[in-house]
């Protein structure tokens, strides 16, 4: 079993040079199956997830190419087939469901595996089946299965009663061939919603409105190649940024950017953190003591659900009391027990974390729940007085690339080990 150690209170130094984000070269890669040959996704990032969608893909008969030196995957889906995918795959993670949207739009109807994935709580597919249904498809649910069913996709207006990112994904992948114009409204606002439009508008389809609450796809006959590189990880920039602010160090985060990290840099520098902002690097330096803040995570462009984690390793050791208010999914603080295992002093109370700072973390064996407390953990590490060791590191490898070689790059004392 591997495990990371982290040997704290090193200063760190140096740039760090950000990935492709996941969350958007996930369903991208799903959206590759409307192509009617073949497209190449560049400098995508290698990480577990990834493999695990690549391998969902080649189990439906697509030929997937990785190169593993230039970063770039090769998808050809000359040979696709419409069969049941191998459940045990897509069981591995919640982003499968992706491949449903494609699916339906390329043959017409789909049965898929209910997924799996970090269990940080309940997201439920309705609002997916819902956007599927207002298109014309016949869904089926039971048996731990999904089954859709249409005859001929008509676009239609669409309403969610949450800007759920991945129905929102969904929808916008089933619509691209429907007939006539699909409206999608109280639409997911993330980048990496603009980022999927960018992708298959460069293939063809005809997306308008990506990044705001009104989302309009203007149905076509057939999609063809492409070649793309996606957006950088905004989530993975941000922990670096707690990284440079928790180790009260300076470090150049490349690939941050601005637009897509407005509320955790606000909150960061609302900690007393202090940066020099560029068009495609963050220089943070954490030098100054840092204060505490109140943090309440929201749907973009709100604070990240996916950074509350890491916030809450900076506010452990900062001075006064924050309160962290999680409103996206009602199991993220996993992570409290093992920080409070580490010193810190949080008390919780439903959706709300009351956070005392305390003058130090001291290291012990802790273990990644899912794949942002596992950042956390890592972050309260490089912090805390003596060894930190963080077990169920498959979490983390889930979402950040060679993150303990990124961090030893900027002076951590930090290691992967195998046990």
């Amino acid at each position: 079993m591997e495990k990371i150690i982290v040997n704290g209170g090193q200063k760190l130094n140096g740039e760090v040079e950000i990935s492709s984000a996941k969350n958007s070269v996930l369903p991208i890669i799903a959206a590759s199956i409307l192509c009617k040959d073949k497209c190449v996704i560049e400098n995508a990032p290698m990480l577990e997830d990834v493999y695990v969608i690549c391998d969902v893909l080649r189990d439906l008969g697509c030929k997937v190419d990785i190169d593993k030196v230039q970063n770039n995957i090769m998808v050809d889906t000359t040979n696709i087939t419409l069969k049941d995918p191998n459940m045990e795959l897509v069981r591995k993670m919640r982003a499968s469901f992706l491949i449903m949207g494609p699916m339906v739009a390329r043959f017409g109807r789909f049965k898929l595996s209910l997924p799996g994935g970090c269990n940080i709580g309940s997201r439920p597919i309705d609002l997916h089946l819902k956007g599927l249904k207002a298109l014309g498809a016949e869904v089926d649910t039971g048996h731990g299965f999904v089954e859709v069913d249409v005859k001929k996709l008509v676009g239609n207006k669409i309403y969610l009663d949450f800007p759920s990112v991945g129905a929102t994904e969904n929808i916008m992948m089933a619509a691209v061939f429907a007939q006539g114009e699909t409206i999608i409204q109280n639409a997911a606002e993330e980048p990496e919603i603009c980022d999927l439009a960018m992708f298959l508008n460069s293939m063809g389809a005809k997306i308008q409105g990506a990044g705001s609450g009104t989302i309009k796809i203007f149905g076509v006959k057939e999609l063809n190649y492409t070649s793309y590189k996606p957006i950088y990880d905004r989530i993975e920039a941000g922990t670096y940024m707690a990284a440079a602010a928790i180790t009260r160090s300076k470090i150049k985060v490349i690939g941050a950017i601005e637009e897509h990290l407005r509320p955790v840099i606000s909150k960061l520098q609302e900690c007393g953190v202090t940066m020099d902002i560029q068009s495609d690097s963050i220089l943070i330096d954490g030098s100054n003591a840092f204060k505490a803040v109140d943090i309440k995570t929201m749907p973009y462009p709100g604070f990240p659900t996916d950074m509350q984690a890491q916030m809450m390793s900076l506010l452990s050791l900062g001075s006064g009391t924050s309160i962290v208010t999680e409103t996206v999914f009602e199991n993220r603080f996993m992570h409290v027990s093992e920080l409070c295992r580490m010193g810190a002093n949080i008390k919780i109370d439903g959706r709300v974390a009351v956070i005392d700072g305390v003058n130090k973390l001291t290291g012990c064996e802790v273990k990644a729940s899912d794949l942002r407390a596992g950042a956390a953990l890592i972050l309260a590490g490089l912090a805390a007085e003596g060894m930190t060791c963080i077990g169920d590191i498959y979490h983390i490898d889930r979402g950040y690339v060679d993150i303990e070689k990124k961090l030893k790059r900027l002076g951590a004392d930090i290691k992967r080990i195998n046990e």
